[in-house]
């Protein structure tokens, strides 16, 4: 269901500026979500490939979209029919309703099915792409092979198939986590509200980027992202989650696995036979390679390829390098592959590598 509709010109990135078709969208089952639509203006009337942006962890949808640089204006220039996610509890979905939710589950069994159907229901496609950052690429993962054809491929950003695998912080925490439920101490679902925590890291940006910061987890790569760029992902796009949410995702790490005790989601993720794409950051301190680049390994998908870029976990979206060497790496990807959004099958031509990435891809699959 589409609310409004304008106009609007923004910025791309750094001097490059777009005018756009901006919807608000908000789905019909379930909980509502509300999603931001952006298609090309000078493109508005061409049937275009449609785009599921699916944010992280205690994020919204700014994740994908800074007034100073966007994503999600990157790939609607590129000719893609994108639609930016608010899933439950964050950003506009909370203010339409949408509570928090009750575990990772929410998003896998209710949130992903809902804004697929709504998606594919407005553009009018058969098969939508999921891009997902973090926790957005294993909810992606997690919910795809429900979906059979309407997904016509996965591209994952730092999304930690073996979430803490490489951190021993991380699994410093997992090990907490572990503890109470081994005592079996009942846990509440309080919000975890994150603005905060962005508003501290916003002024103690300095201090955590010195050698004398005492814990290993930033979220960014010191000198990968221009300070008033990291102060405006802080400000808009740090949002809340739910206590039951990180549960969720330390219990996989103290367990490893991915799922939960009744869904066996890594059973599910192998089922699946769609284009992957799975793109992680050298300098990622929360997601580090050794967690996800698992996704690729684990994955019987004919068509699979693995990325690797000198970034940390914000940088991967909105980093200075991020726009001349990883956007244009998920956009080729895409273009390889948008004849699945009509629903034909396509053999995609092997990806030109990025000087500042690499690869790996199946043999045979390209």
């Amino acid at each position: 269901m589409i609310l409004y509709r304008r106009v609007v010109d923004q910025k791309i990135d750094r001097h490059e500026h777009g005018t756009f078709v901006k919807e608000l969208v908000v789905s019909r089952g379930g909980t509502p979500l509300a999603m931001v639509r952006k298609r090309a203006a000078a493109r508005e009337k061409e049937s275009l490939p449609p785009v599921l942006l699916i944010h992280g962890f205690g994020q919204n949808r700014n994740a994908w979209h800074l007034p100073s640089r966007s994503f999600a204006n990157y790939l609607a220039q590129a000719g893609y029919d994108v639609f930016n996610v608010d899933l439950r509890g964050h950003g506009r979905s909370r203010h339409f309703g949408g509570r928090r939710a009750r575990g990772v589950e929410d998003y896998v069994h209710e949130d992903l099915p809902n804004a697929v159907e709504e998606v594919l229901a407005v553009n009018g496609k058969k098969r939508v792409f999921l891009l997902g950052h973090s926790l957005g690429g294993l909810v992606s993962y997690a919910g795809a092979s429900a979906l059979g054809d309407r997904v016509a491929g996965i591209a994952s950003v730092g999304s930690p198939f073996h979430f803490a695998r490489g951190s021993f912080s991380l699994n410093a925490i997992a090990l907490l986590f572990r503890a109470l439920e081994v005592s079996r101490v009942p846990t509440l679902n309080p919000p975890l509200v994150l603005g905060p925590v962005g508003w501290v890291y916003r002024r103690m940006r300095r201090f955590a980027e010195s050698p004398i910061y005492p814990v290993p987890l930033r979220g960014w790569h010191k000198g990968a992202i221009e300070p008033e760029i990291l102060d405006e992902h802080m400000r808009l796009a740090f949002d809340r989650a739910s206590f039951a949410e990180m549960k969720n995702m330390f219990e996989w790490a103290s367990k490893r696995r991915f799922g939960t005790k009744s869904t066996d989601y890594a059973a599910a993720f192998r089922s699946l036979d769609v284009p992957l794409l799975v793109i992680a950051g050298d300098n990622d301190d929360l997601a580090p390679p050794t967690s996800v680049k698992p996704a690729f390994d684990r994955s019987l998908s004919r068509d699979r390829t693995y990325r690797t870029f000198p970034l940390g976990h914000i940088d991967l979206l909105v980093g200075r390098e991020a726009p001349i060497t990883l956007w244009p790496a998920v956009r080729g990807w895409l273009d390889a592959r948008r004849p699945r959004a009509d629903g034909l099958s396509v053999v995609p031509p092997k990806e030109a590598v990025a000087s500042s990435g690499r690869e790996s891809v199946l043999p045979g699959s390209s």
